[in-house]
């Protein structure tokens, strides 16, 4: 298994901290999760959704595939560090089961790491060893797991609530999850096929009409749904009707209009100077929101992000 994936990649991988597990998922520890536990601060999800930061675990069962190779993510992608295999070809098929006993290993490792540390809130530690959330996000495209469906079902059954985030460009294995996410997110970063073409790079022909095939059944599922936004600026920051008309026939239950930040690897394909601010992302929120009758009803200035709703309040889903 080693031999079929780059030596950069791993090296880059290692580089960020990533946890590996098994053959092709991996946990890492979120800035906020430190933020939490030595500086008493969390992150937008917190604020919003009262999923508390020092309980959350990011991770990924498909660490090494995506079919998109965004502008804006700031996760290691070929063109960055010369990879020239297809890593589609990665079997993508390790039993949920070991997956699940995986990052509570790693997450319990990365919390390890603070013995000693005069700065840690312990209170917060002690809760942080009993993880409550699992947020399915950190790279590449999850729904390329085949077990995907399952291993949300036994996260659910240890009582850990799930963020599923995609791109939505596999609208049949999302249709055919046989237990939904706690909340599901589906990525529109552009208002028209050409400028989804420039700012997400698909890799596979019909990608932004699959992503609209999933944005056409996206009010069927029952757990909430967000359609999150990363905006950068010279890129889609325009054709707010463009991207009003698409959100009317979704009709989430939530949007979250974000900036690209210039972190990570995306350093390397975009400019500081287009990381929007957070006055022009409450510009462009207060826009869409005129256009399609959602309320604004929270930020995070620190994170750039402007959540809008067509419920009074969100849904939270506070951890016992």
């Amino acid at each position: 298994m080693e031999n079929q994936i780059p030596l950069s990649l791993l090296r880059a991988l290692k580089k960020q901290k990533y946890h590996r597990i098994g053959k092709h998922s991996a946990v890492k520890r979120c800035k906020w999760l430190n933020e939490a536990l030595t500086k008493n601060r969390s992150c937008y999800k917190q604020k919003f959704y009262g999923i508390k930061s020092h309980q959350c675990i990011q991770m990924s069962p498909s660490l090494f595939y995506c079919n998109q190779q965004c502008l804006f993510c700031w996760r290691a992608q070929k063109g960055d560090i010369n990879i020239k295999q297809d890593l589609s070809n990665i079997p993508m098929s390790d039993p949920p089961e070991e997956i699940i006993s995986g990052i509570l290993k790693e997450q319990s490792s990365i919390l390890s790491g603070y013995a000693g540390n005069k700065q840690i809130n312990w209170k917060k530690f002690a809760e942080a060893s009993k993880p409550k959330h699992v947020a399915i996000s950190l790279a590449g495209e999850p729904t390329f797991y085949e077990h995907l469906g399952e291993l949300i079902q036994l996260l659910h059954k240890r009582g850990l609530t799930t963020f599923l985030v995609s791109n939505g460009t596999m609208p049949s294995k999302l249709r055919a999850l046989p237990e939904e996410p706690t909340q599901l997110y589906i990525s529109l970063c552009a208002p028209k096929k050409d400028v989804f073409n420039r700012v997400c790079r698909p890799k596979v022909s019909g990608a932004w009409e699959k992503l609209n095939e999933t944005l056409s059944f996206l009010s069927s599922f029952n757990c909430p749904t967000v359609i999150r936004m990363t905006l950068v600026d010279g890129f889609n920051m325009k054709d707010c009707e463009g991207y009003a008309k698409i959100i009317r026939m979704a009709s989430p239950t939530y949007i979250e209009v974000k900036a690209f930040m210039h972190v990570g690897f995306s350093g390397l394909r975009l400019s500081y100077d287009r990381m929007p601010s957070h006055e022009k992302i409450k510009y462009f929120s207060a826009d869409l929101s005129e256009k399609i009758g959602y309320k604004i009803i929270d930020e995070s200035k620190e994170s750039r992000v402007v959540l809008l709703s067509k419920r009074d309040k969100p849904i939270k889903f506070s951890n016992p």
